[in-house]
């Protein structure tokens, strides 16, 4: 093999590298972020809810980072196979976490404003469906980075119980609204807050199919056909 060769081959496996080395470190200050807009509600941290939102501008700059060098790696390298697969849903995992910080921004904007006023008991069955969202969170990155196939699929149909947690809280929440008009803004706030946290429980359902997409070359949105290793329960 020429040392040409070698250079180039050495140059592309930096850029994948490199490309992986941002995932990573998007993947954990979203993570961070959506755990510290969570513990702002129920801490009634104002400062650490203007954290949140200040982060979220080192999150849309990595995004930017990912997309402009998975291009530069496809113009200039042209993989093929397992590696523009891997390329193409890197970039799209970098959207899902980016929206997810977002989704984290919208929580801590309005718990600085619910910190303002009496705290309403009902603040803390945010918890649950927080937990849940932050589980499939990780458990899409895990099966997103270990190519396994098997946890993608099991991430992707968990989204249902997030689903329906979300209902019935938003049930309840809707009912104290009428039982208590005097908290109802706090009430539309915390409403809006578990609607953030059950869209972030979408993104992780996304990164579980571009995971197997990544894989297995199998596009499994939309009802898509699983991968032959994946059995359908």
């Amino acid at each position: 093999m020429s040392t040409d060769t070698n250079h180039i081959l050495g140059a592309y496996q930096q850029s994948l590298d490199e490309l992986n080395s941002l995932l990573n470190r998007m993947a954990a200050g979203v993570q961070q972020s959506l755990t510290k807009a969570v513990r702002a509600l129920m801490d009634r941290d104002s400062a650490a809810c203007a954290e949140v939102i200040a982060d979220d501008e080192e999150i849309n700059q990595l995004e930017k980072s990912i997309d402009a060098l998975g291009v530069r790696i496809i113009t200039l390298y042209q993989p093929v196979a397992a590696d523009l697969r891997s390329i193409i849903s890197t970039m799209k995992v970098s959207s899902n976490l980016e929206r997810i910080g977002d989704q984290a921004v919208g929580i801590a904007k309005r718990a600085r404003k619910m910190n303002k006023n009496l705290e309403i008991a009902e603040t803390r069955l945010i918890e649950p469906i927080s937990d849940a969202a932050a589980h499939q969170l990780r458990s899409a990155l895990a099966a997103y980075r270990k190519g396994d196939i098997d946890s993608a699929v099991e991430t992707k149909r968990s989204d249902k119980s997030l689903d329906e947690a979300y209902k019935a809280l938003a049930k309840k929440l809707t009912k104290r609204m009428e039982e208590n008009p005097a908290a109802i803004k706090d009430y539309l706030d915390l409403q809006f807050i578990a609607r953030f946290l059950e869209r972030v429980g979408d993104h992780p359902k996304n990164i579980s199919e571009d995971a197997v997409y990544a894989e297995a070359a199998v596009d499994i949105r939309h009802g898509g056909k699983l991968p032959p290793s994946s059995s359908e329960s």
